[in-house]
């Protein structure tokens, strides 16, 4: 690959055809309007709206679990119906979604709103998750690009979205809250109008279409080895989930104050920005049996690393950053090494059929982890918020999942790349072949 490196991605993008360029920029256009909102609706329903922290924490609770939890739905409609069906009705209902929170005056509005703008994400994400597995392996047997790489560019889209998304947010602070919202309805209204436009009306992974949303998620059940790999993959979305729940703790403990969180993010996505094809390509030259274990190990080295700081009183000045900051670049140096190649390990686990329900299978699992992961580490976190022996005990507990899930998928990737062309061996009955 030539050029400048942090020019490696737009080269990249520049090789794929129409379908895939479409699917990348929706990934990146759906996180702006996304963003664009969310992270300042706390402040919107405890300054304008004066409810209630425990009320606003239902409203946030509400919006995760109508999202993550409802992915698996999405899956399986996308398999169904099709990925272009489900994303416009997706985009719709996102519009609708923020035209009510635009409006809302009362809590049971406020829930409306939110549930809508969650179950929209439950109907686009899985989709196009599914229709860029599909699109990458046709990429890669055409000799263009690995599918790992497009994964790539999709976190690279992801992250540029999540970035841009909350700096718009903030310039529209001035403004009443529900210009935001009509803003971000704007913006996927462009995505729709976008999708309707150039998006195949016959887009459609392999197995889809062909049976019912039930029948979908039965073979998802039926697949012991993705469900395995399933169990072992939710840790790494409980510990990226620390970046919100347990970062400000150690950046209060360690200054007394929260001011160094954005910086901190920024951190984390410029190095995503620069770094993510390199990493990637090393990863899977790799090959997912070192690369997964590997990545894994270094999100579990990131608690590890505060861990072993957290009991002793924080040095002067910018070292009392240190154990932030190294927690910040070790997991999203995991996060770079494993999940591109995770994601190009579902399409194989399921056979390369009904991608839809599998990968939104993926995201429901994930999200129950982090309701229960997140409900127990957040009682713990409650010894971390001063410098004692007690406080190493979550970051501990914290470094000790993703670390099990090393191990697991260590063992798991070793005997997928026993069995022929890399894949499992098949999960159902012989009449209904997991394979192409």
């Amino acid at each position: 690959m030539s050029g400048r490196l942090s020019w490696a991605p737009v080269v990249l993008f520049r090789r794929l055809p129409a379908v895939p360029r479409l699917l990348l920029l929706s990934q990146l256009a759906f996180n702006v309007g996304f963003y664009l909102v969310v992270p300042f609706l706390a402040v919107h329903l405890t300054e304008d709206l004066a409810l209630a922290g425990g009320l606003v924490g239902l409203v946030l609770g509400v919006r995760t679990f109508s999202q993550q939890g409802l992915f698996f739905l999405g899956g399986g409609l996308a398999d169904r119906f099709g990925v272009k069906s489900v994303v416009v009705v997706g985009c719709l209902v996102r519009i609708a979604g923020f035209g009510v929170l635009a409006v809302a005056t009362s809590l049971p509005a406020v829930l409306l709103g939110t549930v809508l703008v969650g179950f929209a994400a439950a109907l686009f994400s899985p989709a196009v998750e599914s229709a860029l597995a599909d699109q990458g392996q046709r990429l890669e047997a055409a000799g263009v690009v690995t599918r790992a790489e497009v994964f790539g560019l999709d976190a690279i889209a992801s992250k540029l979205g999540s970035v841009t998304g909350p700096a718009l947010g903030a310039v529209l602070l001035t403004v009443p809250f529900s210009v935001t919202c009509w803003v971000a309805a704007g913006v996927f209204a462009v995505v729709l109008a976008a999708h309707l436009r150039w998006l195949p009306a016959d887009l459609r992974t392999e197995g889809s279409g062909e049976e019912s949303v039930l029948a979908g998620w039965g073979h998802v059940l039926r697949n012991r080895t993705f469900l395995v790999f399933t169990a072992c993959y939710c840790t790494y979305l409980l510990s990226y989930n620390q970046l919100y729940l347990a970062l400000p703790v150690e950046l209060s403990r360690a200054t007394g104050s929260q001011g160094a969180l954005g910086w901190l993010f920024v951190l984390a996505a410029v190095s995503v920005l620069v770094f993510q094809l390199p990493v990637t390509a090393r990863a899977r030259r790799a090959g997912a049996h070192r690369a997964l274990p590997f990545g894994f190990a270094l999100m579990s080295a990131s608690f590890a690393l505060v861990a072993v700081c957290a009991p002793f009183a924080p040095p002067a000045g910018i070292w009392a950053l240190a154990p932030a900051t190294g927690m910040v670049l070790l997991l999203y140096a995991g996060q770079m090494v494993a999940v591109p190649l995770a994601q190009d390990l579902v399409p194989r686990l399921a056979g390369e059929r009904r991608l839809g329900a599998h990968f939104g299978f993926l995201a429901s699992a994930g999200g129950a982890a982090v309701l229960v992961g997140s409900t127990g580490v957040g009682a713990l976190l409650d010894l971390a918020g001063e410098p004692r022996p007690a406080a190493a005990v979550p970051w501990l507990v914290l470094a000790v999942l993703p670390a099990a899930s090393a191990v697991g998928l260590a063992v798991l990737t070793r005997r997928i790349a026993r069995t022929p062309e890399g894949r499992p061996a098949p999960a159902v009955p012989a009449e209904e072949p997991v394979g192409p």
